[in-house]
């Protein structure tokens, strides 16, 4: 009896306190902080939430694991092909786009509900390319109390996703545009490119199962190429774009991991046999190449680190300073540079990819060298002019238009070595770019076909082997234990491991 006693006196203090202050509440509201969510500022969080990225060490995680850099300061486990757990995808997000369109006026229901839809497809296809089956016909029924939703299979998951895009695509295409939308202005003929982009790279990540009659990849890619409205130009990607101001620095920037990434030899020599410019733009000279007398804009100036190798012959060199660090436009050029998500250059990847496979017509050169020029010419425009940044190396007009000729880079027409050529310049293009992306096209590929040393390797059942997916969270497990045992004993045979083969892949 004493505690409801208690209550009633505190609610009675409460009331006495209120009508003292009078309009205590009015003093204290500020006025520059909104009292309540609407449709524009949850629009805003969700789209933020597909374009932000880790900072410091995490922002390179996805580098090491696609054996772009070695790291000086420890052993970090991505190098040594170490993976581990991850979660499902950010469900708190689309439920929060579900509200969005809840909320909209009359007028703008099209245009959220597209961006919800495509939130969804977005953000669970990734999740889906992570793990393999994850809850999504079930995934948003909380409030419908499933707080235990089952697991679709991936082959479902990728069709749900594909139909989502397709809605996405014709509530834009019927909207306006919309309020919120800090990235692209909230332009709908601007998120019609964005996900048409987004439709052809799931439809190229599904290349195992362009025959599957169900999904129909092929016709569904060709349609969009012939009657979507895509990407014309850099000025369409879909990008986090940084700048000098506290709060909106470029993710590496200054921080005290900046002398740690050693770009790999892998990559350095790559560029180095195809005389490609970006790699004065990507690294910096090694300290002991200059302290030698070799001039900055020598090829002979950068020195990669062999990322097969142990920590134990990492840290001698780094100590020595025997290795090119990234360029100090990552470091120290505050604004940095744009992080693309979705872009004109990947895009024109795919597509010459789509002709090499005979999924559209068309010139796969075209397509090609398109992709390789958008990529120079993003690097140019956000790239102060000096030389610290390029070594005298500058990427003029005429360098880009000798790259492109290169006899080494062309299409021949021998399909499988123009895939190579094609995923190998999507591989260059993405250097601290297209977070994850040259991983997933690797695991689709084989290319290019990435250094691995079964000695370091961290990948116990597979030592030769790069792992193909991270395991389920130990959460899951504990709050949806029958359904992801249910998803792991039919796609795995019960073995949640890195390196099991989910359905996309097979």
């Amino acid at each position: 009896m004493k505690k409801y006693i208690k209550l009633a006196a505190c609610l009675l203090s409460a009331i006495i306190f209120m009508a003292s202050c009078g309009n205590f509440d009015d003093i204290n509201t500020n006025p520059d902080v909104p009292t309540r969510v609407s449709s524009e500022m949850l629009a805003t969080g969700g789209i933020k939430s597909m374009l932000s990225n880790s900072t410091g060490k995490n922002f390179l995680y996805n580098s090491m694991a696609s054996k772009y850099m070695a790291w000086g300061e420890g052993s970090e486990s991505y190098i040594f092909n170490g993976w581990g757990r991850t979660g499902l995808g950010d469900y708190h997000t689309i439920i929060n786009m579900q509200k969005m369109v809840e909320l909209a006026e009359e007028k703008d229901v099209a245009a959220y509900s597209g961006l919800a839809k495509f939130v969804k497809a977005y953000k669970l296809f990734w999740s889906s390319m992570d793990l393999g089956d994850i809850p999504y016909s079930d995934a948003l029924k909380g409030e419908e109390s499933v707080l235990k939703p089952k697991y679709d299979t991936q082959k479902e998951v990728m069709r749900q996703v594909l139909e989502d895009l397709e809605e996405s695509y014709d509530l834009f295409s019927a909207a306006s545009d919309f309020k919120g939308d800090p990235f692209v202005g909230g332009s709908v003929e601007k998120w019609r490119k964005i996900v048409s982009t987004f439709q052809l790279q799931v439809l190229m990540s599904l290349s195992k199962k362009a025959d599957d009659p169900d999904l129909k990849v092929k016709e569904r890619f060709a349609r969009i190429v012939s009657s979507s409205t895509l990407m014309e130009s850099n000025d369409d990607n879909f990008q986090m774009v940084y700048s000098d101001k506290a709060g909106q620095l470029y993710p590496f920037n200054d921080n005290m991991y900046s002398k740690n990434p050693m770009v790999s030899s892998f990559l350095i020599d790559m560029m180095k046999e195809q005389q490609d410019y970006r790699l004065f733009y990507y690294a910096k000279p090694s300290e002991a190449q200059l302290k030698a007398g070799v001039t900055a804009d020598s090829w002979d100036v950068f020195v990669g680190t062999d990322v097969r190798e142990d920590f134990s012959v990492h840290k001698p060199l780094y100590i020595a300073g025997k290795f090119s660090c990234v360029n100090d436009r990552y470091n120290y050029y505050r604004p940095g540079e744009p992080v693309i998500r979705l872009g004109y250059s990947q895009q024109n990847f795919i597509l010459a990819e789509a002709v090499v496979r005979g999924w559209i017509a068309g010139d796969a050169s075209t397509y090609y060298k398109q992709g390789i020029k958008a990529s120079m010419d993003f690097i140019v425009k956000y790239t102060p002019d000096e030389n610290i940044y390029h070594q005298g190396r500058k990427m003029t007009p005429e360098v880009i238009s000798d790259f492109l000729a290169q006899p080494s880079i062309q299409l021949t027409g021998d399909k499988e070595g123009d895939i190579e050529k094609i995923i190998t310049q999507r591989y260059i293009s993405s250097f601290m770019q297209y977070p994850w992306d040259a991983y997933f096209e690797y695991r689709r590929t084989g290319y290019p076909k990435l250094p691995i040393n079964p000695a370091t390797s961290l990948n116990t059942n597979a030592k030769d082997k790069i792992p193909v997916r991270w395991m389920y969270s130990t959460d899951e497990y504990s709050y949806n234990k029958e359904n992801v045992e249910e998803a792991v004993a039919r796609q795995y045979g019960g073995n949640d491991e890195v390196n099991q083969l989910m359905w996309i892949l097979k």
